[in-house]
């Protein structure tokens, strides 16, 4: 008898252990950091003698919106998913941004949007491409993630369930600005090569213009999100980085979060998002030090040029870039959101 209660405890002891692994393996890793939000608007050649005080303080009025709309959604105690999509949809509906309303033109002279969202907390993801009637993209990549088996759905097809789930349908032309046309008008009336095809005619800048965000929760849940409106006079069918689960987005709350803005086609070629978290993950390296080793070297020998905005559970921040520029910000503490525009400033 005495033999056997013993072999019931250590049964129980061993038992316990592996309870307390399994608790521990699904609660996450080490205790989370305090909420955090991180935002891009975009990023490119971005120099203040082409900046007006008026454009600039326009620039960061709609950064700072956006940081506080997702902060109010991380403050009151909601999940990382929801403060992602607040932050955006300020961005989609913000014609400063290059998502949204306001999303510049196709060759054939349409709006054509891309959005995804993934979260890090399961590794579930969504996302919508070449969408021209959905408001708000990123509601739609988020509906594809929640409300269907899918990952990516594209085009009318996007469109149609984008409508079943009830989200906001408009006519093409809500997206229509008289600047983004004329830019298009502009590049196609002369023979300027690709790099033309991504001057803002706000500032006079060469930017590549996609807006996203990235958080973490109360509960340690990591969240990241990537919209756009792609590049000046691109061709039928093009899709860039903005949709791609690894390349425009990446979340997982055992390395990080990643949102990215740039060329498109050297982040998809590379994997931008998944490959920060990976070299976290493989080779131990810090959130700053793999983000750093991506965009300033994999992407710079690539000849590929952009950004991201990251963080990890623990609410650290990267916002790296090998650009002039890029419109970015965070916040960590209701009402001291701090935002940026130029590469000198930190």
């Amino acid at each position: 008898m005495r033999v056997l209660s013993i072999a019931l405890i250590s049964l129980m002891m061993i038992t316990g252990c592996e309870n307390e692994k399994k608790t521990q393996s699904q609660s996450g890793f080490a205790d989370p950091g305090p909420i955090t939000l991180v935002i891009h608007g975009g990023a490119g050649t971005i120099k203040r003698e082409n900046m007006t005080p008026e454009r600039e303080k326009a620039y960061r009025e709609g950064l700072n919106q956006a940081l506080e709309a997702g902060y109010a959604v991380l403050e009151s105690g909601g999940a990382s998913l929801d403060a992602v999509i607040a932050a955006i949809k300020v961005m989609e509906d913000n014609p400063l941004f290059n998502a949204g309303k306001g999303a510049v033109f196709t060759n054939e002279g349409k709006n054509e949007l891309d959005a995804s969202i993934m979260d890090g907390s399961n590794l579930m993801a969504g996302s919508v491409a070449g969408v021209t009637t959905i408001k708000n993209p990123i509601t739609a990549a988020y509906a594809v993630m929640t409300k269907s088996e899918h990952v990516m759905m594209a085009g009318k097809g996007a469109e149609k369930f984008a409508e079943e789930q009830g989200l906001e349908i408009v006519d093409p032309s809500y997206f229509f600005d008289s600047i983004r046309w004329q830019q298009l008008q502009r590049v196609k009336g002369k023979d300027l090569g690709r790099e033309a095809n991504n001057i803002d005619p706000y500032i006079k800048d060469r930017k590549y213009g996609t807006v996203g965000a990235v958080a973490l929760d109360k509960n340690g849940n990591i969240a990241a999100g990537t919209s756009t409106g792609g590049m000046t006079n691109k061709k039928y069918g093009r899709i860039g980085d903005a949709p791609i689960i690894g390349a425009g987005t990446y979340a997982n709350n055992a390395t990080c979060g990643v949102s990215a803005t740039g060329h498109g086609e050297y982040f998809i070629r590379l994997s931008v998002s998944r490959d920060i978290a990976s070299l976290m993950e493989y080779k131990g390296m810090s959130l700053d030090e793999a983000a750093s080793e991506v965009i300033n070297v994999k992407l710079e020998k690539l000849g590929g040029d952009g950004g991201i905005v990251a963080l990890d559970r623990q609410g650290n921040i990267s916002m790296t870039f090998n650009s002039e520029g890029m419109y970015r910000g965070y916040i960590k503490k209701k009402g001291e959101g701090k935002t940026f525009i130029y590469k000198d400033e930190k």
